[in-house]
């Protein structure tokens, strides 16, 4: 399947996979930008992604950032959704320094991944009483 995509600088290398067995493709900054300590920053992926409907785009740390760079997502993961394209809609990757110190992201660093996922919508069904049993709440398989 191919996907429409914009960069918005065309020196910056579009986004590839790495090796053939690669889930994600890895994403990059757009500029040089410093995260200051215990706080979040926006970082450009210089990316404007055409997600086909019925995907999300989601977008995830590296593993290797958060040992790096000590930068994590601050929501765990961004969702890209498929009406997420308009001419001004670059993704902009969320960043928590977790470090005491400023960290320092360069353009074209590689600073998440980003995995296409099938998605489907669904219409609730309100009901009065769950059928099944219990297993227990939170918690209840450790």
């Amino acid at each position: 399947m191919k996907v429409r995509i914009k960069r918005i600088d065309n020196n910056l290398p579009l986004p590839i996979y790495e090796t053939a067995g690669s889930v994600g493709f890895d994403i990059a900054a757009r500029e040089d930008i410093s995260v200051a300590p215990k706080e979040i920053g926006m970082v450009p992926s210089n990316l404007i992604v055409e997600v086909p409907k019925g995907y999300m785009l989601v977008v995830a740390s590296r593993s290797s950032t958060p040992g790096k760079k000590g930068l994590t997502p601050p929501h765990g993961f961004g969702i890209i959704d498929h009406d997420y394209c308009g001419p001004e809609d670059e993704i902009k990757v969320l960043v928590y320094n977790s470090t005491d110190k400023p960290v320092e992201i360069g353009s074209g660093d590689k600073i998440a991944q980003g995995v296409f996922v099938r998605i489907d919508k669904f219409e609730w069904e309100e009901i009065d009483e769950i059928s099944s049993k219990s297993r227990g709440g939170f918690g209840s398989t450790d």
